[in-house]
Parts: C-alpha cells; structure tokens; sequence
C-alpha cells in the first residue's frame, strides 16, 4: 500500500510543523486530548502512504547504513532526527505522542480499554528499553541485523502479512492493556527523545492553583505526573489535563 512515488520528506515536514503548532496549541491552552484524536488518525494513515514519519525505522537504517532503504538523502534523514531531538529538548515528546505512526498506532488502540497495567514500573520499562537500545546497536553495527524488521515495523505498514508483522500487530492488540509497550520497552530513537525530554524547556507544570487532589496522578498511563518527575516518558496524551478539576491548575509552560 506504501506510495514509492511520494518523498519520505513529506512525512518529516508534517512532523516539524505539526510539533511546532501542537506546542503552541498546548501552550495557549487551544488543544486538548479529543482534538488529538484527528491527528493521530493521520498520522497512522501516513505511516501506511507513505512509511513516514517512522523516525524509529528510519533510524535502524541510518545505524544499518541502508541508503536504499531510507529512500531519502542520509544527510537529510539525520538532520531530520537531530532537529527532532532538539524539539523534544525545547518542547518535550509531542512527536512520539502525536506524530510518529507507530506512537499513533499504540494510542489509538489504548483508547479501546481505559484499565491498563504497568502503569508505575517507571523505572522498570526505562531499565528494559535501555537494555533493548544496547542491543539494538550491537546488532545493526555488528551483526548488520535489523531488529525492528524482525518486530515487523516496516512489514505491518506495508501490508506484507507474515510472522514478522504479526509480531508487530501482537504489540499493537497489547497497547489496549499496557500502555505503549512499543514505545517503552523497545523503541531505540525513543530512549533517545526520553534523555531530551527529561530537560525540555516546556512541559506540563502545576501552578499555584494546584489543590493537591491528586487526579493527574492517577490518570497519567506512564506514572509521569508527580510534581518531581522529570517528564522523561511522558508521551504528551492529554489525559492529565483533562481530568483536573481547577481551572489553571496544570498548564503547558516553560518550567
């Protein structure tokens, strides 16, 4: 199903400009969790068009030197990564959040059961994807193995049935139980964006509206909503926001 004929950069400029215009929107108070919905919708729909923006795929080719593979320049894939992490730095993970296909997949399936498990094993699923992230590098630098084909990433988008991609669909029919478990146990470009995101500049804050009820705590699906933790997992959903019952009291802002 994959259009060969339409440049992989298209996907990489609706990321950048979407990032840009969701951190405003979250920041003016203009978007909320519903609004995301339409987004996620397109941006799943473009990883099945176009096979873009899978920065996780498309950086297992950029360690595998696969130039075929990218079907774009490798300089312009690499600054395309690059900026991204730096946007995550400025603006926290709104790209895994919104607009990387495989994100969009999981949180799409995650509206089709609100009860999930794992949600505090923080620490646990950042221990085990940088296991994953370890082992992902040995693999594609020693061994020339690309690890997310094996889980199906490239197969499932490209409509290529076989063992591979119901792996991949395995973990997709997991994310209604268990939060993203694409995004936080294996992907290696999201342990990346994770590091950044821990020292964004812009992040979900409390302000001294806060009555202390504890809400956003118990809805954040990745345990990223207490006052001290460092946003590293959080994946920008929404649902913090949306269950506060004071006005003001959670707000996108610079910290």
């Amino acid at each position: 199903m994959v259009f060969a004929s339409v440049p992989k950069a298209v996907g990489l400029v609706y990321a950048l400009a979407g990032i840009l215009a969701l951190a405003y929107l979250w920041h003016t108070g203009r978007f909320s969790r519903r609004k995301g919905l339409p987004i996620l919708a397109v941006t799943a729909l473009l990883g099945f068009l176009i096979f873009s923006p899978v920065a996780p795929y498309q950086f297992q080719l950029l360690v595998l030197r696969d130039v075929a593979g990218l079907g774009a320049p490798v300089l312009l894939v690499a600054v395309g990564l690059a900026v991204m992490l730096g946007l995550a730095l400025l603006f926290g993970r709104i790209f895994c959040g919104h607009f990387c296909p495989v994100g969009a997949l999981q949180e799409i399936a995650a509206h089709l059961s609100p009860k999930k498990v794992g949600r505090t094993q923080k620490k646990v699923s950042m221990a085990v994807r940088g296991g994953v992230f370890l082992a992902f590098f040995a693999a594609g630098l020693l061994f020339s193995f690309n690890l997310l084909g094996a889980l199906g990433v490239h197969d499932l988008f490209h409509l290529a049935l076989g063992v591979p991609a119901a792996i991949f669909l395995g973990i997709l029919a997991l994310s209604a139980f268990v939060y993203r478990p694409f995004c936080r146990f294996i992907c290696p470009y999201g342990a990346l964006l994770a590091v950044a995101s821990s020292e964004s500049l812009y992040r979900f804050v409390r302000t001294d509206l806060c009555i202390e009820c504890g809400r956003c705590e118990r809805a954040c699906p990745v345990d990223e909503a207490k006052k001290t933790d460092a946003k590293a997992e959080c994946y920008m959903c929404g649902r913090c926001v949306e269950v506060c019952p004071a006005e003001g009291a959670l707000h996108y802002a610079r910290r």
